[in-house]
């Protein structure tokens, strides 16, 4: 057996083990833990050793002589399987504190037991060879992951979260099998390596339209994204974190290896690509700005990063419709780093949101205020996170942005279309940027500085060991590959290797001398940081540092409600996109010399939610609502059903 069947084997074994010791709380999460996690670590290193070596590894499973199920490792799938292997390592060591509800243990278990499914069918989504492994472990994918999103099912919210995500997740499925029956229908075999060189090119534009649409409602693109501000709170945080950080990237995995699949390079299919990338970026952003909820504003957030991936994908696409590889390289190869850059800072984020929500039971920004005093870890880390996502250097998130940027700029200089769509590119990307510093400031400031907003964000504490090193560690992640971002982008060009994108060598050489100077860069301003702050230190040796109550602005009794709220902060920008995001206000008005207590309240909708609900949602448990009476108990009629099912198909087969 390969080491990659036998890692989703412990994986395994960790989920079923937590099932059979729920009576046992402690060593229950001790030994599914560190399943788990044992299983991961191995998938890691296979995973590194696939691409280091650069081949390509299958498995074949028959079922009745007639089907198949068959996987293959290759660059892109090895790229994959190193971002859900370490992340779920990491996830799964930072649920040992986060999970301990003891009057929980059989749900603690059985939340073990998807999470180990969870983790096990997505390393078969981006191995899978044929069409029927894909559907299979897609099904397993989403199955599980509704399970956890519904951890805490007593929650009407919680359900009505749960429900969403399945009717997306099942419609996109849909979409997913169109595509694919299509293209067995031309070439009359269910694997991914048959010949589709017969299939007409509008054809193939159709297939790609229907693929794109099923896997971007995975990946939450706008306006298929609704689900995901809605799952990401109600799920645990580590969940949160392997779902934002991973499952929605399988939706873009899906997309990249249908492209390759169909190897049609037309500019209709970039054009898409783009266009939604750039709509799914700035609105992601803008709605994640408005949010209140810490844990909604990072699903937002995920749908702003999902943007960004696809605009470097979409230049990659564009470059090879106009026939500039340079282009392609650079877009292609800055998406799938920004994919994995989006794995560490996302999942990093979710942690840090989990601490705060562990330690202080609340959501809400406007609640939270000072933590940075009694949080250091949490603080420091969620501050990294912070400036990564939003593409500053010395952090991962800039490096892959550049490298989008440059796949930008090598196409202004070409024909007009070209031109047009590289130029919107890089304009949104600038937007994007600059939203998304507003939108983790405001964050910052409001949950981190300042005086606490309740009683709950003033007895906080820090325990935690288990969560604090996975922040750690991602936190270092984050830096070491916005200083040394080589290795990296030599991982993200030999996944790209698997596109077959006509050219036999990436002409990366000249952009792995712009690697270079970032590091040059990157160090100069350490030392020169390292630098002050030994004559900080130097300089204060001998002085008592003395500490006193923040000025008041001529208040001789300043409290924390004069402080920002996150609606005040975000209310001047949100106004400029006020078609795109209305704002709902909810205020009684101050009257009078000696005016009553008042209070405010206020929301910006989702203009996707607003008519996909009443589009797709309603209709569809409408439908199932109407078809309740299927389900009446009756086990004879129940086994006609299964009779006539037999009969019908055997007039089909």
């Amino acid at each position: 057996m390969d080491l990659f069947f036998q890692s989703l084997l412990i994986i395994c074994l960790g989920g079923f083990s937590a099932l059979t010791l729920w009576r046992k709380f402690y060593l229950m999460k001790v030994a599914s833990v560190l399943s788990i996690g044992a299983g991961c670590f191995l998938g890691l290193y296979d995973a590194m050793s696939k691409m280091i070596e650069s081949g390509q590894y299958s498995a074949k499973l028959s079922y009745l002589n007639t089907y198949s199920l068959s996987f293959r490792v290759d660059e892109l799938s090895a790229f994959f399987l190193v971002i859900i292997f370490a992340v779920s390592l990491l996830s799964a060591f930072y649920s040992f504190h986060y999970m301990e509800d003891s009057e929980k243990s059989l749900r603690t278990g059985v939340n073990y037991f998807f999470f180990s499914l969870l983790i096990a069918s997505m390393a078969l989504v981006v191995t899978a060879d044929n069409m029927i492994a894909f559907m299979l472990s897609w099904e397993i994918m989403s199955l599980s992951s509704f399970f956890l999103v519904i951890y805490n099912y007593e929650s009407g919210e919680n359900r009505k979260a749960g429900y969403l995500y399945f009717v997306f997740s099942h419609v996109g499925a849909m979409f997913i099998l169109a595509a694919f029956g299509l293209m067995y229908g031309h070439s009359g075999s269910f694997a991914f390596t048959a010949n589709l060189a017969a299939i007409p090119e509008s054809m193939k534009i159709l297939i790609f339209i229907l693929a794109f649409i099923g896997f971007g409602s995975k990946a939450g693109v706008f306006p298929f994204h609704i689900w995901l501000p809605h799952a990401h709170p109600a799920a645990p945080s580590h969940i949160s974190a392997l779902m934002s950080g991973i499952m929605i990237k399988t939706g873009i995995y899906g997309i990249l290896r249908v492209y390759a699949i169909l190897g049609h390079h037309s500019l209709a299919c970039s054009i898409i690509v783009l266009s939604v990338g750039i709509v799914t970026g700035i609105l992601g952003v803008v709605y994640a700005l408005g949010q209140n909820d810490i844990k909604k504003l990072l699903a937002y957030s995920s749908v702003e990063n999902i943007g960004i991936i696809l605009i470097g994908i979409g230049l990659g696409m564009l470059g090879m419709a106009s026939s500039n590889p340079v282009m392609a390289v650079l877009g292609f190869s800055g998406g799938l780093l920004h994919i994995l850059n989006h794995s560490i800072f996302k999942s990093l984020l979710f942690m840090g949101a989990g601490m705060i929500l562990h330690k202080t039971g609340t959501r809400s920004i406007d609640l939270l205020g000072g933590l940075l005093k009694k949080m250091k870890f949490t603080g420091t880390t969620f501050l990294i996170g912070s400036i990564a996502i939003s593409g500053l250097p010395p952090f991962n998130g800039f490096v892959s942005e550049f490298f989008i940027y440059l796949g930008g700029f090598k196409g202004v200089g070409m024909d007009k279309m070209t031109f047009t769509m590289s130029l919107l590119s890089i304009i949104s990307l600038a937007i994007i940027g600059g939203l998304a510093l507003a939108c983790f400031t405001r964050v910052l400031g409001i949950v981190f500085q300042g005086e606490p907003r309740s009683e709950a964000a003033r007895n906080v504490n820090e325990d935690g060991i288990s969560m604090i090193v996975p922040m750690l560690i991602l936190a270092f992640f984050c830096l070491v590959i916005g200083v040394y971002p080589k290795m990296f982008i030599l991982m993200a060009a030999k996944a790209m290797s698997s596109l077959n994108l006509g050219f036999s060598q990436a002409p990366l050489e000249p952009f792995i001398e712009i690697t270079g100077n970032i590091t040059c860069a990157a160090s100069i301003f350490f030392a020169i940081f390292l630098v002050v702050l030994a004559l900080r230190i130097f300089l204060y040796r001998n002085k008592t540092i003395g500490s006193s109550g923040t000025w008041g602005c001529g208040f001789t009794q300043p409290t924390p409600k004069m402080q920002y709220t996150g609606s005040s902060y975000a209310a001047s920008i949100l106004e400029f996109f006020k078609p795109f995001a209305p704002l709902h206000e909810n205020h009684s008005a101050i009257k009078g010399v000696f005016p009553e207590k008042t209070g405010y309240n206020s929301h910006i909708s989702d203009i996707a939610e607003l008519h996909l609900n009443n589009a797709v949602v309603r209709p569809v448990l409408y439908l199932f609502d109407k078809l309740r009476w299927i389900q009446h108990g009756d086990i004879h009629l129940y086994i006609g059903y299964i009779l006539l099912a037999i009969v019908l198909l055997l007039f089909f087969v």
